[in-house]
């Protein structure tokens, strides 16, 4: 049994885990042009907040080498032209941003474009590391939070393959198998590309979890009946008065959690924040297309013509988060205070004003 992986920088190029492809087949791609990279993160090849990240700090690297300028501004403009397209690939996901953002500001100390394209690559190579250190560290949290509770719900994907490694709301059942500590995880499905299902249930399945598939429907029904003691999700954008949003059904299992009585947790790392974001009011909320929902790979479920709505994400208002488990602690009670202090994010410190 053995966690896997979904990014690796290997012999100078950029190797991902195809996610389409999970459970049945396991595909690796190389992607060799920053064209490469924005389709593998629009169309969910590679996915996660974090690993989206990961993905699209590597693509800006790989793009600078194909800049060849007779001038450092030059090649620093033709860097942010391509930050700005990679930008939009997966507008709600805040790590995608934020680590371009980080590249951006860190090029700006090169003196020539070859020394830029060698910035670049460190750079993204140090956010790669940085975030499989930080998952390690938000599942020892996670791990102490959860101590004597061994049934947990979870929904979507926020583990191992959507991070550097060991995930974020995944970590502490990646950690426990490690150690030998029993986890009871139900996965629900999570409509409407079935992450849970094919990503969750199959990653935890490599580690050796006790894992039981549910669909999204069943949540209420299975905290009742099996006993769920806790719930734990991912983030992809976390406002400053701590609204998430995640993956379209958290909201439904924050809701039931808080009518049962049990702790919800959302596990992100420090990168997930947006302190610019007031509130889940002014998160953007990624819509996909109707056949995601109309249909099961090329098989139509819905009578044609069918109108749909499919929003991606949802978001949980504050009130309803038990605590946010972060690589740098956890975070309880007023968020919009203990947000900055936890993660010492303050104006000029990471907060955009």
């Amino acid at each position: 049994m053995s966690i896997p992986l979904s990014i690796a920088w290997t012999d100078g190029q950029l190797v991902i885990l195809n996610q389409q492809k999970l459970p049945h087949e396991i595909d690796y791609l190389t992607l060799e042009t920053i064209e490469d990279v924005y389709e593998a993160i629009f169309t969910l090849k590679v996915r996660g907040a974090p690993a989206i990240g990961i993905a699209a700090a590597y693509g800006l690297a790989v793009a600078a080498r194909r800049h060849h300028t007779e001038t450092v501004e030059a090649f620093l403009e033709a860097v942010q032209t391509d930050a700005e397209y990679l930008g939009q690939s997966r507008p709600t996901a805040v790590n995608l941003v934020w680590a371009l953002e980080r590249l951006l500001e860190t090029v700006k100390k090169a003196e020539t474009a070859e020394a830029g394209k060698a910035l670049l690559l460190e750079e993204a190579k140090r956010i790669h590391q940085e975030d499989e250190a930080s998952c390690r560290q938000i599942g020892e949290y996670a791990l102490s939070l959860l101590e004597g509770q061994e049934r947990v719900m979870t929904i979507c994907n926020a583990g191992s393959i959507a991070t550097a490694k060991y995930g974020t709301a995944l970590a502490p059942f990646h950690l426990g198998s490690e150690r030998g500590r029993k986890f009871e995880v139900y996965a629900c499905e999570t409509r409407p590309v079935f992450q849970g299902a094919r990503l969750t249930v199959w990653e935890l399945q490599q580690s050796g979890v006790d894992v039981t598939l549910i669909t999204d429907s069943m949540a209420a029904h299975t905290i009742g009946a099996k006993g769920i003691e806790a719930i734990i999700v991912g983030a992809d954008r976390i406002a400053a008065n701590g609204d998430t949003a995640n993956k379209i059904g958290t909201l439904n299992l924050a809701i039931l959690a808080d009518a049962y009585g049990i702790p919800f947790y959302v596990a992100a790392p420090a990168s997930t924040f947006d302190l610019a974001t007031r509130s889940g009011e002014e998160i953007p909320i990624e819509e996909r297309k109707a056949e995601e929902i109309t249909h099961i790979g090329n098989q139509p479920v819905a009578p044609l013509g069918t109108k749909v709505f499919n929003p991606a994400f949802d978001v949980t208002p504050a009130h309803l988060i038990s605590a946010i488990i972060t690589e740098k602690g956890i975070i309880q009670g007023d968020f919009q205070r203990n947000i900055p202090e936890v993660l010492n994010l303050y104006a000029g410190k990471g907060e955009k004003s």
